[in-house]
């Protein structure tokens, strides 16, 4: 902590704080005492200057965000103002709106993100608060232009990166860096990819940035709302937070295996089966699948009507299924024509074979009301319904792909690869979610039972209605009121019952969940590297505008289906329309745990260069070889040791450890202390395990070790090989 250069007061640094904390108090810190006060039901005297400022006070009550601390920095200009930045802005309407907290994403408050020594942007200094829910712990200072003050620009950086973590991601806007301040207030309406190794900040990055776009864009992102797509439920639950904690709670999470209402899974195919559903050559699979289930008879069926039967052969179907086809509507629509068509020709054939033998042949096709009598009894008929209904079904996304995995002949009708067949053809998997959403477009929506559904509700409205108006009727039927109108003289019964029509009470999030044919104003996507070309192709019809925040590192990819080039995987859809960001720092991984990582890395992806850290710890991450009898107990051991300690933990393993998450499960997330246990068995996973082992050693913040019972992989042969002492334990700092 440093109050150098603070000249307008003689104070001790002690005296300081108490003076900074008794100003915040009474002009910036009285509205957290508001807001925290809110959620506890509590009430506080405002002042007139306070009044206005109140009401949004009760307004970041409602959003929940009083734990975060409003206000944390401040920027001195060399001109002599002074400005506070804030999570949100506030303002003074009764002084001319005079600006009380800068809000972090107004323009104003640039220059707190990228003043520097070299570019001070207008400024004398930055400080930069750092507070407990409405109590200021500490502050530090940077003075722009005295380079021989000593004074450091990282220190709340560091203090932000080495303090514990907690049950969730906390918000970066108290320390946004430059590069990526930079990317946050890209001017650019479509795609930007940000790409960035481990501890780079990227999903931050990426969180903020809609922040930031709902800041500028309010009107057309907040109608629409955004779509934060991650690669697991724990992944959103760890994230979840950030954005309420700026403000904003117009945003859908969600997985890739969560992207089709009413569906959700993490369920994997074996990498093979992957491979087949995430190209986009399944398209044609997926295609001839629909067209096999439009089939002929294998033999004329009988058609019985009252009097005479008519045989229903596959010229009849034929003809039908062509004129069905070339009608341009998705299957379920095109059924409609199918049956017109087939009934057209069975009652031609009905009347026909009616009047053979006393009518004119010309006049037996041309009596209109033979003809329609017989389409009456055709369009009756059990029997041709069901007929119909197994030549040309109704079909849902689920049962198209369930009845085409568990039936070989399906899947060579479809020229798809046996591989595909499976015995529990209903158990989803993550790569089955964008075909039954591409079956959508194939098959379109079978409205039946909901426009039946909409029927019965209007009814019972109209009913009630009726109802109402037959009580208010009887009351009002009195001889003193002969010449009165009534209810029933201005209102009919139907629009009453509009007036009761049900009214969509969720909220946008709910709404657009619920809604396949939602699109958002905007898309992030998480471990974007990991996606597949279908996957792609149902986030671009989730939002047509290709507004889109993509961030991931093809480094880290484990999916065989996944991206090996951005270009490849977005090109098809925006051309050459898209930015490209890379991040360059690691701001969560110590030095000596980089060190190790990328060697894993290395072994791998040879060109890539990973992330510089910010920081070093002194502690060297360790490695253990055990029996197998032992492991157990080792990694009890540790989950013992770590939970009297502050901050998070994590075993990380492959499957079989007992209380350990595989490298998958761990994507995206950090702790303070990681235990990988039997390294060489993630690599031997398959042809991602290298890339897996990258992400298990990458996940710690402070402290890392390695137990394993076969031979430690070559590439972490520089692990410390001792046995552990306390010393492991110590914090980074």
């Amino acid at each position: 902590m440093s109050n150098q250069g603070y000249d307008e007061e003689l104070l001790s640094e002690r005296d300081y704080v108490a003076s900074l904390y008794g100003r915040l108090d009474t002009e910036r810190v009285r509205v957290g005492e508001a807001y925290a006060g809110a959620l506890r039901g509590e009430g506080f005297a405002l002042s007139d200057r306070e009044v206005s400022v109140g009401a949004k006070a009760r307004e970041m009550a409602r959003l929940k965000i009083a734990d975060e601390g409003l206000c944390f920095g401040r920027l001195d200009a060399l001109s002599g103002g002074r400005s506070y930045v804030g999570r949100i802005g506030l303002f003074d309407e009764e002084n001319d709106y005079e600006p009380l907290v800068l809000d972090w994403r107004a323009p104003a408050s640039r220059a707190f993100y990228c003043a520097t020594g070299a570019s001070p942007e207008g400024m004398s200094r930055r400080r930069q608060f750092r507070t407990l829910g409405r109590t200021v712990l500490d502050f530090t200072d940077e003075v722009f232009g005295r380079p021989e003050s000593g004074e450091r620009g990282d220190v709340a950086l560091l203090a932000a990166v080495n303090a514990p973590r907690g049950e969730g991601m906390r918000d970066i806007v108290a320390t946004i860096q430059a590069e990526q301040d930079e990317i946050i207030r890209l001017d650019h309406t479509g795609v930007v990819v940000v790409e960035g190794g481990p501890g780079t900040g990227k999903t931050a990055v990426a969180l903020h940035r809609v922040a930031y776009l709902l800041y500028t864009k309010r009107e057309r992102m907040e109608r629409r709302g955004v779509l934060v797509v991650g690669p697991s439920s724990g992944f959103l639950d760890h994230i979840g937070r950030v954005l309420p904690s700026l403000g904003e709670t117009s945003a859908v999470f969600a997985t890739p295996g969560s992207l089709v209402a009413g569906l959700s899974t993490e369920r994997e195919d074996p990498p093979a089966v992957q491979r087949l559903k995430g190209s986009l050559g399944i398209l044609d699979v997926l295609a001839a699948a629909v067209t096999d289930r439009q089939e002929l008879p294998a033999e004329a069926e009988p058609i019985e009507l009252d009097d005479v039967t008519v045989p229903f052969d596959a010229e009849v179907a034929a003809t039908a299924r062509e004129v069905a086809r070339d009608s341009g509507l998705l299957h379920n629509e095109a059924k409609a024509v199918f049956e017109r068509e087939v009934i057209s020709a069975l009652a031609v054939r009905a009347v026909g074979r009616i009047g053979a033998g006393w009518l004119p042949e010309d006049d037996r096709h041309t009596r209109p009301e033979m003809l329609e009598n017989a389409r009456r009894d055709l369009e009756a008929s059990e029997e041709l319904g069901a007929v119909l209904d197994r030549l040309w079904p109704t079909l849902t996304p689920q049962r198209l792909l369930a009845d085409l995995y568990a039936s070989p002949e399906r899947l060579r009708a479809a020229g798809a690869d046996p591989a595909l067949l499976r015995e529990d053809a209903a158990a989803w998997t993550v790569s089955d979610v964008p075909l039954l959403d591409e079956a959508v477009e194939l098959l379109g929506h079978d409205r039946t039972a909901e426009r039946r559904a909409a029927e019965r509700r209007r009814r019972e409205r109209k009913e009630y209605a009726e109802r109402v108006l037959e009580i208010v009727g009887v009351e009002d039927d009195h001889d003193d009121y002969e010449f009165a109108l009534r209810p029933t003289d201005v209102l009919m019964a139907e629009e009453l019952a509009d007036r009761f029509a049900e009214r969509d009470e969720r909220d946008l999030a709910e709404r657009a969940a619920a809604d396949r044919e939602w699109t958002y104003g905007h898309v992030v996507v998480d471990e974007a590297q990991e996606l597949s070309e279908m996957d792609w192709r149902v986030l671009m019809r989730r939002c047509p505008s290709r507004s889109f925040t993509v961030v991931g590192d093809l480094a880290q990819r484990r999916s065989p289906s996944g991206a090996r080039s951005w270009d490849a995987m977005l090109s098809r859809y925006v051309a050459d329309r898209w930015l490209y960001r890379k991040l360059t720092v690691n701001y969560r991984t110590p030095s000596e745990i980089m060190a190790v990582a990328a060697s894993v890395l290395a072994s791998f992806a040879p060109d890539v260069v990973p992330p510089e850290s910010v920081r070093s710890c002194g502690v060297r991450p360790w490695a253990r070889r055990l029996s197998e009898v032992d492991l157990e107990d080792a990694v009890a051991e540790f989950v013992r040791e770590e939970s009297g300690r502050e901050g998070t933990a994590v075993v990380i393993g492959p499957p079989g450890v007992p209380g350990a998450i595989a490298p998958s499960a761990a994507k995206g997330l950090e702790y303070d202390a990681v235990l990988v246990v039997e390294p060489e068995r993630i690599l031997a996973e398959g042809p991602g395990g290298e890339a897996e082992l990258y992400v298990a050693l990458t996940r710690a913040t402070q402290r890392l070790g390695v137990l394993h019972s076969g031979s430690l992989p070559k590439v972490l042969r520089g692990l410390d090989s001792g046995r552990r002492t306390p010393d492991v334990y110590l914090r980074c700092v």
